[in-house]
């Protein structure tokens, strides 16, 4: 069985980071694709990055790029996403999610909720002003 946990949200100070982890298990981590999205209150689940796990390439659509860093540790079967410079606009539920293919660098397509087979539950971020 696919399983996707994430953890590390919380409560931040604008200007703070947080590390998030997805913990992966039941499938072949290297053959996968892993991503991260996030939802606000009231909006879209927007995507925020992919990794090919066999390779290890990232990708970030435009939107994304500066703030967000993704990475992998394919012996813990863990994805991470680091924020850097936290603002209140970043409070959302953060979800990692997988599919057994590499991202590709077409943000149309890894961005795209409908793209992905597998979800955790996600993991809560706030941002205080």
């Amino acid at each position: 069985e696919v399983q996707l946990v994430e953890s590390g949200g919380g409560l931040v100070q604008t200007g703070g980071s947080l590390r998030l982890s997805c913990a992966a298990s039941g499938f072949t981590f290297d053959r996968y694709a892993i991503g991260w999205f996030r939802q606000a209150p009231g909006k879209e689940r927007e995507g925020i990055s992919c990794i090919s796990n066999a390779d290890g390439t990232v990708y970030y659509p435009d939107s994304m790029k500066g703030r967000f860093t993704i990475s992998s540790d394919n012996a813990k079967n863990t994805v991470y996403l680091q924020i850097d410079s936290l603002k209140p606009e970043d409070t959302a539920v953060y979800y990692c999610a997988a599919r057994p293919r590499q991202c590709g660098s077409n943000s149309y397509y890894y961005t795209a909720r409908a793209w992905w087979d597998y979800w955790g539950q996600g993991t809560q971020v706030t941002v205080s002003s």
